[in-house]
């Protein structure tokens, strides 16, 4: 039987998920970012947009792994959506809440490489202003939000962590994938 594999990259906005999630891809195709379903407004690419009414039946359903709610939007990581990403690769799921990480490694079956992706609060700052981001406060306010989650979770360990400052986007990339290929032959 094969193992499911997936990539999970935790971290504050703008530390580098949407960037190193590209040099994972060009490293191997089999890496595509999991587009969770959004319910809600704004920016649509990297998502399946969806209704409150989608949602309401994927609840029914018991098929929602985790949600949250972030920017006045309802993010949605779901098992028919999860089952899709793995029928055609290594899914690679951005997450910014530990509880989320935890729902899913323990909600849906896989061998999952669970990443930090780090940087300080005023690259986020620089980051998100110089792509434009409309929003660069509630960014910041969720970058508070995850340095809380994080102490407030000092018992969460880390497959790799990776200083977005530090490491370039393709090592970054070079390094997950290589804990991938570990964890493919070990499982």
């Amino acid at each position: 039987m094969t193992v499911k594999r997936g990539v999970v990259l935790y971290g504050p906005p703008a530390a580098g998920k949407d960037t190193v999630t590209t040099a994972l891809g060009q490293l191997s195709p089999a890496y595509a970012q999991f587009a969770r379903l959004k319910v809600g407004t704004g920016k649509s690419a990297g998502y399946r947009m969806g209704t409150a009414e989608q949602l309401h039946e994927l609840e029914a359903a018991g098929a929602v792994v985790y949600a949250n709610s972030r920017y006045g939007n309802t993010y949605v990581i779901d098992a028919p959506g999860l089952d899709d990403a793995f029928a055609v690769g290594v899914p690679v799921v951005h997450l910014g809440q530990i509880d989320g990480i935890r729902a899913l490694v323990d909600g849906y079956p896989a061998s999952w490489s669970v990443v930090l992706l780090w940087c300080p609060r005023e690259v986020t700052a620089a980051r998100s202003a110089g792509r434009g981001d409309g929003d660069t406060t509630a960014r910041l306010t969720a970058w508070d939000a995850t340095r809380e989650d994080l102490d407030a979770h000092p018992e969460t360990v880390w497959d790799l962590t990776v200083d977005t400052t530090m490491a370039p986007p393709q090592e970054a990339a070079r390094l997950i994938d290589q804990l991938v290929q570990v964890g493919a032959t070990t499982a």
